[in-house]
């Protein structure tokens, strides 16, 4: 993976936060003496199956028992997830949040029990060294603004959009939708004419793309999506109403898919920004470390790259 990695400031764990069955001085470790739990916020669409699969996989490599969760798409799940992982005397704790809050509660479960907690992918409200040792994830706001940026370019800083945004209250979705907003509050030829969620869902994307072309039709010139799954379904709305994807209406999306290549490739999605669900060899380097007590950053941010017709072939070991 051709990744810029940014490791924001290093610090030592506050003391009050460093579980005692984890010690803190460096030991060796024997992945063999340790299950470590995944809370999964949902195993389904491209994206979480494969981020799924890199834990499972990394784990499997490295001989850590690793227990898996399903939180389809559900808070209070999730919550009741982790304690059930917790209850099953794990050692450490993955968590995938699925809402920036409403994970309050798991979060100090875990802690009353003494077991670190690495978020992975989207944030939840905490304090880093307190409520969870460390996060890794995307750039999710740089995710949006190069997406702005490269719609701002393609057309000027001239066109009319519509937003089709990802779950309600998650980090990355509210991430995205303010770095691109600052592209388009900074530009007054950019135009946003409506802001919808579609959940992160390619068949919700594509039904609430077949209702905004209907109340704005002929209006829109670009379409900017959180996530690919969503693009591909606009995609499939926008030749459905007869326009030509990519020439009427231009469409951007986030994640780095290989259908989404695929379809740049083709001239029907116009960009998408590469957000790598590959987690899993970062997260289980960043679990060893916690395990033998070592200093980690309190946050571990990736930039991606943004893939178009004139770069996708070039980038194409990025797609997943």
């Amino acid at each position: 993976m051709k990744k810029k990695m940014m490791c924001c400031m290093v610090v030592a764990m506050m003391a009050m936060a460093i579980p005692t069955n984890v010690g803190a001085t460096d030991k060796a470790v024997d992945p063999s003496e340790y299950v470590i739990g995944y809370s999964q916020l949902a195993n389904t669409g491209t994206y979480r199956i494969a981020e799924t699969n890199s834990m499972k996989d990394e784990a499997e490599k490295r001989g850590f028992q690793l227990i898996v969760t399903d939180a389809q798409d559900n808070t209070a799940k999730q919550v009741s997830d982790v304690e059930d992982l917790i209850a099953q005397d794990i050692d450490l704790l993955i968590l995938s949040p699925r809402e920036f809050e409403g994970l309050e509660t798991a979060l100090q479960t875990a802690k009353e029990h003494e077991i670190p907690v690495i978020l992975v992918d989207r944030l939840a409200k905490g304090e880093a060294g307190v409520d969870y040792v460390t996060y890794i994830a995307t750039d999710f706001v740089w995710e949006g603004e190069a997406a702005g940026e490269w719609l701002k370019e393609k057309t000027g800083g001239e066109c009319n959009i519509i937003e089709l945004t990802g779950s309600v209250g998650s980090s990355s979705a509210q991430d995205r939708a303010t770095g691109f907003a600052s592209v388009v509050e900074a530009n007054e030829g950019m135009n946003m004419l409506a802001s919808q969620t579609g959940n992160f869902e390619r068949s919700e994307g594509q039904r609430v793309m077949e209702n905004l072309l209907q109340a704005h039709g002929d209006e829109i010139d670009a379409v900017f999506c959180h996530n690919d799954q969503m693009a591909l379904g606009a995609v499939q709305a926008i030749k459905a109403a007869g326009y030509k994807p990519n020439e009427d209406i231009l469409v951007i999306g986030i994640d780095g898919e290989m259908d989404a290549f695929k379809s740049v490739i083709a001239g029907e999605m116009s960009a998408t920004v590469v957000s790598s669900p590959m987690y899993g060899p970062i997260t289980f380097d960043t679990v060893e470390k916690v395990l033998a007590g070592e200093e980690v950053p309190t946050e571990t941010i990736m930039e991606g790259v943004v893939v178009d017709a004139e770069n996708a072939e070039d980038n194409m070991d990025q797609a997943y």
